[in-house]
């Protein structure tokens, strides 16, 4: 029997209405000390009907910020921050799960905490530029952590997850894709190290696989995920079909640990997708980018999914389930306001149906 995205889902201990989920999406607009913005408590309410929010990108620690004005979970101001956001968003009636995402080597000194040096699995640059105080300019290479940094990056993934918990959150989602740290570390060509981190698939997988148990045995399985993107180029990654079977082995290995979803970005037409799905047999969440209208709900109408994330759309229309259950039209999409300013304007201010 196939389901329809406007049937309820259980997901962890969540009893979710339906089944669209706001994907992650970076808008660079909290305070210097990485709080979230005054503007992120109304930003997130207003998007409180999706079934699922995931927020956007959260660093765990100093290292993990890449970009400006990301908000962190990691001090007691930020756990403050968050908890005005979650407090928000219950009362709307939502849920709220806190991507953690640290950058990795995706990162550049100006932007972050007392100017460090990116750190990452390997030494080696991403071959991109970022966006700083003072333009574009390129990455610099990276410091390789050492086996001992490795293993205090979890327990600081960890952390993250327990302040995230602390501050309200319903869960919160490891960031393993878009080629930031988790990523660089199962990618062979980001990663050329040569202690139990490195080499091999499964010493490749470790720490992921490290990351999400511990967070799972901080906060409990029932609130940990993690969203990965098998094959997609991304931040100097240029993962092809040859690393599939590392995502095969990921998919075995959180299949026993009673997450609450496993969320997929997924761009390809081969069988990887319905592989994983075999695999895992957990609530997975698929995210299609630039899906058109007409086809949300189709993956969970194939079986291929449990849930779909939706990104811009659900950036731009704060009641998108109303306007797609009623076929109203949607709002038209600033893309030039993503991450500018740092006020309300792209942000918070556009019009739901009774004040279009």
């Amino acid at each position: 029997m196939t389901a329809d995205w406007t049937s309820p889902i259980d997901v962890g201990t969540m009893q979710l209405p339906h089944r669209l989920a706001m994907a992650p999406m970076t808008r660079s607009r909290a305070k210097p000390d990485g709080t979230p913005g005054d503007l992120a408590t109304a930003y997130y309410a207003q998007r409180a009907t999706m079934g699922l929010l995931i927020s956007e990108g959260t660093q765990p620690s100093d290292d993990g910020q890449g970009y400006l004005a990301t908000p962190g979970i990691y001090t007691d101001a930020h756990v403050a921050g968050w908890r005005r956001v979650t407090d928000a968003v219950h009362a709307a009636g939502g849920r709220l799960f806190v991507q953690l995402m640290h950058v990795g080597r995706i990162s550049h000194p100006e932007n972050t905490p007392h100017h460090r040096q990116p750190v990452a699995p390997s030494a080696i640059a991403p071959g991109v530029d970022m966006f700083t105080m003072r333009g574009m300019q390129p990455i610099p290479e990276p410091r390789e952590l050492t086996t001992a940094e490795v293993r205090q990056t979890v327990a600081d993934f960890a952390q993250a997850a327990a302040c995230a918990v602390e501050a309200g959150a319903d869960g919160v989602e490891v960031h393993g894709a878009n080629g930031y740290l988790v990523h660089q570390f199962l990618a062979p060509d980001s990663n050329r190290r040569t202690d139990a981190y490195g080499g091999s698939m499964e010493n490749r997988a470790r720490f992921a696989i490290e990351v999400v148990r511990a967070i799972a045995d901080a906060i409990g399985p029932e609130r940990t995920a993690i969203r990965l993107s098998p094959g997609v180029p991304a931040g100097g990654i240029a993962e092809g079909q040859d690393n599939d079977d590392l995502y095969r082995h990921l998919a075995a290995e959180f299949d026993g640990m009673g997450l609450a979803y496993v969320h997929v970005l997924h761009v390809r037409s081969d069988p990887l997708l319905a592989d994983l799905r075999k695999v895992f047999k957990g609530v997975m969440i698929v995210n299609r980018p630039g899906r058109p209208r007409e086809k949300i709900g189709s993956d969970v109408a194939a079986g291929l999914a449990d849930m779909e994330s939706l990104g811009v759309m659900a950036l731009a229309n704060p009641d998108l389930v109303k306007r797609l259950e009623t076929d109203a039209p949607l709002n038209e999409v600033r893309q030039a306001l993503f991450y500018a300013g740092g006020g309300a304007e792209g942000y918070t201010d556009y019009p739901a149906l009774e004040t279009a």
